[in-house]
């Protein structure tokens, strides 16, 4: 069975919380750049003056030699020496409150269903643990290049299938991030995966009174 477009009335009847208007561009923003943030390894490092290995000596006599004073030769201003105000191993990664995480996973998924960028499939299965059987089951499902697909799981046919195949990127719904989301050209949604995602996307109130 072929994808079909997920549409904003068909969203809402799967219950899934759908932004309208500008709310949470801010919020996708403080998440990206957290993510991105996060990923930094903040190794760079370098010697200051006292972690030179040099000899703390003085290179020559205070007067009388017509040269200017220099008391070590570990001095920042000479060749080799140590670095001013250079960097030092850091961490990178920022706070983002859960609640503007939520909204910036809904804000996400809510523009690339209003973009119309959002297919909606029963089950994504490879019948044959091959690339190209994986290739031909996308292929009759959309022909965008990069691709997202989302699903409850993934058997391991399915999963190995598709490991050579770097434009595409297999996620799960309890598992897909804001970033994933805005990266790639078309996201394919299993049936579950939808129920699932209407979870996450639903507020905590409506959860707990969901589940009184």
């Amino acid at each position: 069975m072929s994808a079909k477009v997920l549409t904003k009335a068909a969203a809402k009847e799967a219950k899934l919380d759908i932004i309208e208007g500008g709310r949470g561009t801010q919020a996708v923003q403080d998440v990206i750049v957290a993510m991105r943030a996060a990923r930094r390894s903040g190794s760079a490092n370098t010697k200051t003056k006292a972690e030179v290995d040099l000899s703390g000596a003085k290179p020559w006599r205070q007067k009388g030699t017509g040269r200017a004073r220099a008391g070590y030769k570990s001095s920042p201003i000479w060749r080799g020496g140590g670095v001013v105000f250079g960097p030092k191993p850091r961490d990178y990664s920022k706070k983002v409150a859960k609640s503007v995480r939520r909204l910036a996973f809904r804000k996400a998924l809510s523009e690339r269903i209003n973009a119309g960028d959002v297919l909606t499939i029963d089950n994504f299965v490879v019948p044959k643990l091959k690339t190209k059987a994986f290739l031909d089951l996308l292929g009759k499902q959309t022909d965008a290049e990069k691709v997202l697909i989302i699903s409850d799981s993934f058997d391991e046919k399915t999963y190995k299938s598709a490991r050579n195949v770097k434009p595409v990127k297999l996620a799960t719904a309890s598992d897909v991030n804001t970033e994933q989301l805005l990266g790639f050209h078309k996201i394919l949604i299993t049936q579950k995966a939808l129920e699932k995602l209407a979870e996450r996307t639903r507020p905590p109130s409506a959860k707990a009174t969901a589940q009184e």
